[in-house]
């Protein structure tokens, strides 16, 4: 009996290692990850760069807190600054912890504007994670069932429709917009090209921060290093996590402008944030994005997923649509056909990790992927949805 507590439902198998796109069990059985960590590992298990700094900067440093500079803390936030655009950056663990910061920032921006009582409009269906605040952002009330009362300043408005945010401009208390590029775990829910666009002008318009959530979309997941740069637009706000470590644990909240100035000392921080291994690992991440044409590889794979999947479901009649920017991967099923909640353990069998939300498959492959392992992945899919 695990003296674990009882909040997740792990599957059966305990991996020991991995290389590139694939997993191995205690048994020595060799596992497709088509979900990377639910979008973590980017750059495939045991990417040689990651593993190389993680051993050079434990041997050197591990910890020191932000009571003091940290070198690498500084490196990552110039580098990162400079290819979104954006003027200062805080780190934190995780990508709640990133929106957290997020949010604190909108409140104090609030402050500034003599807003009491702040408002930040977030999307139906949108997931920003699972502390308090982030979760009371969260557009899903299954995953707040339970918690009540939830923080009250969140207003949820259907996601891809900019007259729903419209109408709220003539509250006064509305401080700032906080939406995820694509909606990643309502299932990859991919809005209109002109969406963030719209929404960007909103903001701009009623002088309300602008707040991206890219934690699952972001670092190449799309085919560019940040989702938002699909659409030529920068945000007030850009939360960045998962990718960003490839399975060490870190998160960015970037900010520009007004916003970049709210956070003075005393007012935010993080134990562990920013620590000399996590910033050199990212620091790393971004290396291999330059070194290795990775953003190139996701347009390539995700054109040729999405040939070889429509040409192989002709006659499938349990898809019901195919949703994909880069290599964020939805695949709507019908519910009358298939019995999607016993997918994710039927792919198990057969060696394939893949996530299930709601009538969907959920797929994230490495971005390093091979047409010779999407030829796989398609192949085992097929036969997962089959009749």
């Amino acid at each position: 009996m695990s003296n674990l507590m009882s909040n997740y439902y792990p599957l059966e198998v305990t991996f020991v290692k991995g290389r590139g796109c694939w997993l191995t069990d205690t048994s020595g059985n060799e596992y497709l990850d088509a979900l990377s960590g639910i979008g973590v590992v980017n750059l495939g298990h045991s990417h040689p760069a990651i593993t190389k700094s993680i051993v050079n900067q434990s041997k050197q440093l591990l910890h020191t807190s932000n009571v003091y500079r940290i070198a690498n803390q500084e490196k990552l936030a110039t580098r990162l600054c400079g290819l979104a655009n954006m003027d200062k950056a805080f780190f934190s663990n995780s990508g709640a912890e990133a929106n957290e910061a997020a949010i604190k920032i909108a409140r104090l921006f609030a402050r500034t504007k003599n807003i009491q009582n702040p408002i930040i409009l977030t999307a139906n269906q949108s997931f920003h994670g699972r502390t308090m605040a982030t979760l009371s952002a969260t557009g899903q009330s299954k995953v707040q069932e339970g918690f009540s009362p939830l923080m009250s300043e969140f207003f949820h408005v259907d996601f891809d429709d900019t007259n729903a945010i419209k109408k709220f401009s003539v509250n006064n208390n509305v401080v700032a917009v906080m939406v995820e590029p694509v909606q990643g775990e309502a299932g990859v829910i991919i809005p209109e090209d002109d969406y963030l666009n719209k929404v960007k002008l909103l903001c701009k318009k009623n002088d309300w921060l602008f707040i991206l959530d890219e934690v699952q979309a972001g670092m190449g997941r799309t085919g560019k290093l940040f989702a938002h740069q699909h659409n030529n637009i920068t945000p007030d706000i850009l939360c960045l996590a998962k990718g960003l470590g490839n399975g060490v644990p870190i998160g960015a909240c970037l900010a520009r402008g007004k916003a970049a100035e709210m956070l003075t000392p005393g007012t935010h921080g993080s134990t562990f944030g920013g620590n000399p291994l996590v910033t050199g690992v990212a620091l790393s991440v971004l290396d291999v994005f330059d070194s290795e044409s990775i953003l190139e590889n996701v347009m390539k794979m995700s054109q040729y997923f999405e040939s070889e999947f429509k040409a192989k479901i002709m006659d499938c009649n349990s898809v019901k649509e195919l949703r994909i920017k880069g290599l964020m991967i939805g695949i709507g099923l019908d519910e009358n056909i298939i019995d999607c909640s016993k997918l994710t353990q039927k792919a198990l069998e057969d060696q394939l990790l893949i996530n299930i939300t709601g009538n969907s498959i959920r797929l994230l492959p490495p971005l390093i992927i091979s047409k010779k392992e999407i030829d796989i992945l398609i192949k085992k899919i097929l036969k997962l949805i089959s009749i």
